[in-house]
């Protein structure tokens, strides 16, 4: 039986999630917060006795910096760790580095609730939720399945809505329920997949 493992884990918290600020592409770092997230999602998989053997994550450090502390929790920071911005989070254009309440202000609370939670309408200059999956999706088909049907386990270390895209997918969810489905920081997500890259099991280490 080949053990086809795909875990998914969203980056701890960030200094900008804290300060409740549009964040996107803008390249911030853990807060302590998050340090202690990310810490904690490698002690959880190690406690499931999983090893991997290679990992993917974003251009952005947030993700970057999870990944390298659950690695080093779970004494695996020799593995293969391949960076593309494929994986990074939805580019919110003009509404980055913007307070959500300021922005609700400047635009009105429905129109930024539109631009957060609908699936295809973008803020200006940036990507709806519908974006993010053209870019993320193909990314996936192509680099990260072929590797988990091989067998090998693989860990991705993302963002909530990059990793929306490819839960989409796995739990076979539509734009509607997928806007529904929360994604915890620093919450591991385990997958084991058919050989027909369904889902066979789900696990959800939520804190």
């Amino acid at each position: 039986m080949t053990d086809r493992v795909l875990v998914l884990v969203r980056h701890g918290q960030s200094e900008w999630n804290l300060k409740n600020l549009f964040t996107g592409w803008r390249d911030v770092d853990l807060t302590e917060q998050g340090i202690k997230e990310a810490r904690a999602a490698g002690v959880k998989l190690k406690a499931h006795g999983l090893t991997f053997d290679v990992a993917f994550t974003s251009a952005l450090k947030r993700a970057q910096r999870t990944l390298d502390l659950m690695l080093a929790e779970m004494g695996q920071t020799k593995i293969p760790v391949i960076k593309d911005q494929a994986l990074n989070e939805r580019d919110y254009g003009d509404l980055s580095g913007l307070n959500k309440d300021d922005a609700r202000k400047k635009w009105g609370e429905e129109q930024v609730h539109i631009w957060r939670r609908s699936y295809d309408v973008a803020p200006p200059g940036g990507e709806s939720l519908k974006d993010t999956l053209a870019r993320t999706l193909p990314y996936y088909v192509e680099h990260i399945l072929p590797r988990v049907l091989r067998g090998e386990r693989v860990l991705v270390a993302a963002h909530g809505n990059s990793l929306r895209a490819l839960v989409m997918v796995l739990e076979k969810l539509t734009p509607e329920t997928i806007l529904k489905r929360e994604i915890a920081t620093g919450a591991p997500i385990i997958y084991r997949l058919n050989a027909d890259s369904t889902v066979a099991s789900q696990v959800d280490l939520a804190a």
